[in-house]
């Protein structure tokens, strides 16, 4: 760490310094800004009328600027203060100190600087909405190759900056445009640490929570962001390696091979993408990562927001956007079990201003398993497009299609209370018989503001989705404990989903009090039909010990399973208030009410034929207080409702499942905001749960009598330990069991739920000399034991598993290598049956090469 020394004249520094020190231009010098910024820096700097009279130190530093590449500003940071706020540009350690010029325009506050870029990871721009009271917003964005503009906007007048000590460029802003009086010549002192700053694990904003920009610290509730670095560093090709980093979210069960399923905080979490609910009618297969830029999980019920959903929490899917410079990103990634995935991520604006621009993501993934005789294929489109009809106006375009051919594959069985003693890689069934999946979806979002205050965000999605399937699996195993019946057959089901949401918010004033306005509105209906017309009988068998994969087809004409219809609809209508009564006292008051409708046709079948009609009314109350700037105390009471279909004693439609949700929490943002952190304790009761009629003999009657609790307790860490050094960390407590049933006793536990989690994350980047660009990373996750199934027959074991990684990057070239559960532990993710346990994946070595320009 070394001292330096420098002098200079703040008022000279306002329109334009060189390294805090500078002499300053004429008016009509800058008058025109375009032609400043054609001008590089060091271009500048070369004129004698702008650095004549440059004291010693200062004329050294100059003549290593002007040989010095474009500054790379690697993060964005803003913090509260007295006056205002104030605003970090941070930089690599070593890099040649920002050139601001300084000039109000309206109530913005525009700040040129010279000779600068914009990291990869803030390539996109950065914005910021409401960071300080009296500032509305501020932007960060790339003007072109060497140089970039900050805007703030003031609400009532144009804000004052004042340059501060340090060795990131650092801004102290008054939204009053009064600038801090410094006596002329003062001097100073600057800590050059040698130090490079990064944030790329810890995320201050999100979405999900207030379908708002607000930043996570007040946001009364639990929200956690996994940005796409994690999900670069740990090699996530799926979805679930990326949420097991949050506490309380747990794999569940993947529906015979179909797709990842989770639970959150103990019960069946719910997906969403751009906010758009994805269920079994829009989403058929697992979720491809590819053009994921980032994944929210808000803990907790949100049906406030979301509509129909279960009290466990939503896992929000933040896709990849086009970009304002040409981009591209071809990877190649190939890996145990005969694995390749070639992939592509391609950006560019369509016209010379960059208001038209587009993104395409591909990916084709090719591959056997661990699992014997199994093999997938995948294919991924998704393509963006962008258009910037105004400053004001915003209307993007964009698709998906995958399609993926994989067997249905239920996992192994469970012999008396635990899983059979059988290899993982034991496959029971007929791996021939693929599952063919299409998927396609469309979204349409028109973004306009209306002025400073007025904004309205509309979208339309629409979904199609088909399988075809002709299966072979698990269905009853014999006393012998090694004789396990197969049945299966051939079918389809398709599927259609029209969905239309509209957002206004308006910020305004009562009083000294500030209010942020929601008012939504949600328009859906989706249609299904399926088929099964004919069944193959448990006749095939297979010995789960010795396994002869020879089967015969015994096809009959099945009624019962000839196919059907389903139609359901709803339209929801919501209000939120975000009220700041002061800096460190806020507010989230919302309600929303909802009704759905569905339909379940069966031709052959009509006492299986079912209507479920339900309304409810979701409220949510939170409140965040701040004692200390680093702090947040949050409290928050939430209710989600879900639909249930069912034939109910004494007639009528079923009622929804209704969840209550009491939450009271702290967050932290220590270390200079590299680290935040969150803790939340929380209590949960879900009622209206259906369950058997003890009374009744038609088994098909059912009582809505029964109820579920979740109570538990979360720890969640991440960020910036040292330049280089990030890590994310998570514990969680879960104590989810019956409370109320006629069909499995009290204080059963919820399957799939472990008491304890742990999981830990951490990769560190050599800053210096010849290791720099060298990455390693390791991470553990420990999962307690969980109840198979709600009878609590049997238990699936807990595991520890460790996975690690090494990379090295040069700007353009990355190449990594992960090593996937390094100790070669076999464990089980989960279960939905004793017929149906999911392995876990045994030792896996996987490498990736990823070329960017």
């Amino acid at each position: 760490m070394q001292l330096i020394k420098y002098s200079f004249n703040l008022v000279q520094f306002s329109l334009l310094s060189v390294l805090l020190a500078i002499k300053p231009l004429a008016a009509e010098e800058i008058s025109d800004r375009s032609k400043l910024l054609s001008t590089s820096a060091r271009d500048l700097l070369t004129q004698p009328e702008v650095t004549k009279g440059l004291p010693a130190c200062s004329q050294k530093i100059v003549q290593n600027l002007k040989q010095a590449d474009p500054t790379s500003v690697t993060g964005v940071e803003v913090k509260q203060t007295d006056k205002g706020l104030e605003l970090i540009l941070k930089t690599v350690a070593g890099s040649q100190r920002l050139v601001p010029l300084i000039l109000p325009e309206g109530k913005n506050l525009v700040i040129d600087i010279l000779d600068a870029t914009l990291a990869f990871e803030i390539r996109n721009g950065v914005e910021k909405l409401n960071p300080a009271e009296g500032i509305k917003k501020i932007t960060v964005n790339k003007v072109d190759d060497n140089s970039i503009r900050l805007t703030i906007t003031g609400e009532k007048q144009a804000p004052s900056a004042e340059v501060l000590p340090g060795s990131n460029l650092i801004l102290s802003v008054n939204p009053q445009g009064t600038t801090a009086q410094q006596t002329p010549d003062e001097e100073i002192e600057i800590i050059a640490t040698g130090e490079g700053e990064t944030d790329n694990y810890n995320v201050p904003d999100a979405t999900t929570a207030t379908k708002t920009d607000t930043p996570i610290r007040d946001v009364p509730g639990n929200i956690q962001v996994i940005p796409q670095e994690i999900i670069r560093d740990q090699g996530a090709i799926r979805i679930d390696e990326a949420v097991r980093n949050v506490s309380g979210v747990n794999f569940s069960q993947n529906s015979g091979g179909r797709d990842s399923l989770f639970n959150v905080r103990g019960f069946d979490a719910n997906e969403y993408k751009h906010g758009f609910l994805e269920d079994f009618f829009s989403k058929r297969t697992e979720t491809e990562i590819a053009n994921i830029e980032s994944i929210e999980i808000l803990k907790g019920p949100a049906s406030v927001l979301f509509g129909q959903a279960q009290p466990s929490g939503t896992v929000s899917i933040v896709t990849k956007k086009p970009l304002k410079q040409p981009y591209l990103d071809v990877s190649f990634t190939a890996g145990s079990y005969e694995f390749i995935r070639p992939s592509f991520d391609i950006s560019s604006p369509l016209n010379k201003d960059g208001s038209l621009a587009y993104r395409l993501n591909f990916a084709y993934e090719d591959a056997a398993s661990f699992r014997d005789t199994v093999e997938t294929e995948r294919v991924f489109v998704a393509p963006v497009i962008r258009w910037s009809i105004s400053d004001r106006t915003t209307l993007t375009l964009e698709g998906e299609y995958l399609s993926d051919k994989r067997p249905i594959d239920r996992g192994i069985v469970a012999i008396g209370d635990e899983p059979a003693d059988v290899p993982a890689s034991r496959f029971l069934g007929d791996a021939s018989r693929k599952n063919i999946f299409d998927e396609y979806r469309g979204y349409l979002f028109l973004d306009h503001q209306f002025n400073d205050n007025l904004g309205l965000k509309s979208g339309v999605r629409i979904t199609s989705s088909r399988e075809f399937y002709n299966s072979l699996e698990p269905d009853t195993l014999l006393e012998d404990n090694r004789t396990l019946l197969l049945s299966g057959g051939p079918g389809g089901q398709y599927y259609e989903t029209y969905t239309w949401q509209n957002d206004l918010t308006s910020k305004f004033e009562t009083g000294a009090i500030d209010h942020t306005l929601l008012f939504g509105l949600e328009l859906y209906r989706k249609t299904g039909i399926y088929y099964d017309n004919s069944l193959e009988t448990a006749e095939n068998s297979i010995d789960i010990f010795n396994p002869v994969y020879e089967f015969t087809s015994n096809l009959e004409s099945d009624p019962a399973f000839d196919g059907g219809t389903t139609i359901a609809k709803g339209f929801g209508i919501y209000l939120q208030d975000q009220i700041a009564f002061t800096n460190n006292f806020k507010m989230v008051l919302g309600g929303r009410f909802d009704t759905y409708e569905s339909k379940d046709r069966t031709p052959n079948d009509p006492e299986s034929d079912a209507d479920t009609e339900a309304d409810a009314f979701s409220p949510r109350i939170g409140i965040v207080y701040q004692p200390i700037k680093p702090i947040s105390l949050y409290a928050n009471y939430s209710e989600s409702f879900f639909p249930q279909t069912g034939r109910i004693t004494g007639g009528g439609a079923a009622k929804p499942e209704i969840g209550e949700q009491y939450e009271v929490g702290v967050k932290g943002d220590l270390w200079d905001n590299r680290i935040s952190s969150t803790l939340a304790f929380y209590d949960i009761t879900k009622s209206n749960v259906i369950t058997d009629d003890p009374n009744n003999p038609d088994p098909d009657f059912s009582l809505q009598v029964g109820e579920q609790k979740s109570r538990g307790v979360e720890l969640d860490v991440k960020g910036n330990i040292l330049p280089g050094w990030d890590m994310i960390a998570s514990y969680a407590y879960t104590d989810a069991k019956i409370s109320k049933d006629n069909s499995f006793p009290v204080d059963n536990r919820l399957n799939n739920v472990p008491f304890n989690t742990v999981s830990l994350w951490t990769n560190y980047e050599f800053q210096q000399n010849a290791l720099k660009g060298l990455e390693i990373g390791a991470g553990l996750f420990f999962v307690d034991d969980r109840s198979g199934d709600l009878d609590n027959s049997f238990t699936v074991p807990g595991y520890t598993r460790v996975d690690a990684a090494i990379a090295y990057a040069t700007d353009n070239l990355r190449l990594a290598v992960n090593l996937k559960n390094l100790f070669d532990v076999q464990y089980f993710d989960g279960s939905q049956s004793t017929t149906s346990i999911t392995p876990g994946e045994p030792f896996t070595v996987q490498g990736t090469l990823s070329v960017n320009w």
